[in-house]
C-alpha cells in the first residue's frame, strides 16, 4: 500500500492529487484548526466540489461519516469514511480580505486570508478567481440556529482529530490551512496540520 504524508505549516496552502480508491486523511495536529478545502476532478477542473449539491443530497447542514461530497455535475467525488471530530462546516465559506474588513475593521484588510491562499494554490494548476467556489471547512464549528443564523464559535476538534475520505474519482485537493486570527475558528492561533494519502489507485 502506498502512503504519502504532507506537513502543512500554519496559515499556508497546499494541493495534491488523490487517485480513485485512495484515502485522504486530514489531521488537526494541535486542535481547533479550521482547514478550508476544495476538490476538483483531476482531468477536468470545471467539475468541482459543490456545497449546494452536497447539502441537498445529504439533507444535512454538516459533513460527517457517510457524507458523499458531490460535484457540480451531480457525481460523488469522495465519501467520508472516518471522523473523530463530528463537526465540519460547508456553509460559511472562506475568509477574505474583504470579509475581514467588513467583520473586523479596516485595519484587518491586509491580513492574510483563505481566498488568497486558494488563489495562490489554484494558479499553480492554471486556474483563477472564478474557479474558487464555496468550500468545506473541516474542523470548523458553525452552529445554525432555527432562524437560519450562523455563528462561528470555538472549534470542537482536539489535538490529533482527523477526518478521512475515500476518492470515488481522481481528484485534486486544494487546502488553505486557515490563517484567520480575528474569530475563534482557529482558537485565535493558527497551527499546522498533516495530510496523509494512502492506498492504491483502482
Amino acid at each position: 500500500m502506498t502512503t504519502t504524508e504532507h506537513f502543512i505549516p500554519a496559515e499556508k496552502p497546499w494541493s495534491g492529487l488523490v487517485r480513485k480508491g485512495q484515502t485522504i486523511t486530514i489531521i488537526d495536529v494541535e486542535g481547533q484548526q479550521a482547514v478550508d478545502t476544495l476538490f476538483y476532478r483531476a482531468d477536468d477542473f470545471s467539475e468541482r466540489y459543490s456545497s449546494q449539491d452536497t447539502l441537498r443530497t445529504q439533507g444535512s447542514a454538516y459533513v460527517g461519516i457517510g457524507t458523499r461530497l458531490v460535484s457540480n455535475e451531480g457525481r460523488v467525488m469522495l465519501t467520508v469514511t472516518a471522523d473523530s471530530c463530528g463537526r465540519h462546516d460547508t456553509s460559511a465559506g472562506a475568509c477574505s480580505c474583504e470579509s475581514n474588513t467588513v467583520r473586523f475593521g479596516h485595519e484587518t484588510r491586509y491580513l492574510h486570508a483563505c481566498r488568497d491562499n486558494f488563489l495562490l494554490e489554484v494558479s499553480k494548476h492554471g486556474m483563477g478567481k472564478r474557479d474558487i467556489v464555496p468550500n468545506i471547512n473541516f474542523f470548523m464549528n458553525v452552529p445554525i440556529a432555527p432562524s437560519g443564523q450562523m455563528t462561528i464559535v470555538d472549534g470542537l476538534s482536539a489535538p490529533g482529530d482527523r477526518v478521512s475520505m475515500v476518492a470515488e474519482m481522481d481528484v485534486l485537493c486544494v487546502i488553505s490551512n486557515c490563517p484567520q486570527i480575528n474569530n475563534p475558528c482557529n482558537g485565535f492561533n493558527p497551527t499546522p496540520i498533516r495530510v496523509v494519502i494512502s492506498g492504491d489507485a483502482v
